[in-house]
């Protein structure tokens, strides 16, 4: 049976897998949690060890000071990425810049980003400014979360931190124009996301020298609680 014991503070390893496997390290969106990539077990097991990030401020490290910087956060994860497997990163939204920077300071076999515009790609959003209701509000409106989680206000107070904090470091990243990748990336959203056009992720080709790929699934920003299984193959079937 696979392990869901901690491999630290920052990583949470959620499947096992031949040792001719990838190891893919999934990032959060903003206010996620590495638990919000336990449904997809079941479509990698096998094929992939699974590990998912936990950032600080949330669940089991919901004591610990909040990071409002994807820059930051990548300087922590980049140097606890194990070795021993090909290393496969994937991010979705605020995941996707903190799996790209990452990136940059340990360039992985295969990057995988998810309904996030290409870097360079400038929305000048301030949700984060937002009070406590507006920032309810868009959290509702892309689906993320269950709605009724905002009923309970302990809840709300619990989780509105990490949002806040989470929408800062996303809204307020900006890119550094630098060498590129030269790995593999495939860029992967939802055909009707809201918070990226497929054109925006599209120019994530820009950002690396080796191949590109674009796939474009059915539905909105959390496009993937709808195609988990067709997600999986994507990320199972690039090498």
């Amino acid at each position: 049976m696979a392990s869901t014991l901690d491999t630290g503070l920052w990583l949470r390893r959620l499947t096992e897998a031949p040792a001719h496997a990838p190891r893919l390290v999934c990032f959060p969106h903003a206010g996620g949690a590495a638990s919000w990539y336990q449904p997809f077990v079941q479509h990698l097991q096998g094929r992939a060890e699974l590990l998912a990030v936990q950032y600080p401020g949330r669940q089991d490290r919901r004591s610990e000071p909040l990071v409002d910087d994807v820059r930051a956060l990548a300087d922590e994860i980049a140097p606890l990425l194990p070795a021993g497997r090909p290393l496969h990163l994937f991010g979705h939204s605020m995941g996707a810049m903190v799996a790209f920077e990452v990136a940059l300071r340990h360039e992985p076999d295969h990057l995988f980003v998810s309904g996030r515009r290409a870097p360079q790609v400038v929305r000048d959003d301030r949700v984060h400014e937002r009070d406590d209701a507006g920032l309810i509000a868009e959290v509702r409106r892309l689906a993320g979360t269950n709605a009724s989680v905002f009923d309970d206000e302990d809840v709300v107070r619990m989780v509105l931190p990490a949002i806040r904090a989470d929408y800062r470091a996303a809204e307020t990243y900006r890119y550094r124009p630098g060498p590129d990748l030269g790995c593999p990336l495939t860029a992967l959203t939802g055909d009707a996301d809201p918070k990226a056009s497929v054109d925006e992720v599209e120019r994530w080709r820009e950002r690396t020298t080796g191949e590109f790929t674009l796939k474009v699934f059915s539905g909105g920003h959390f496009y993937l609680s709808d195609n988990r299984s067709a997600v999986a193959d994507a990320l199972t079937a690039a090498r």
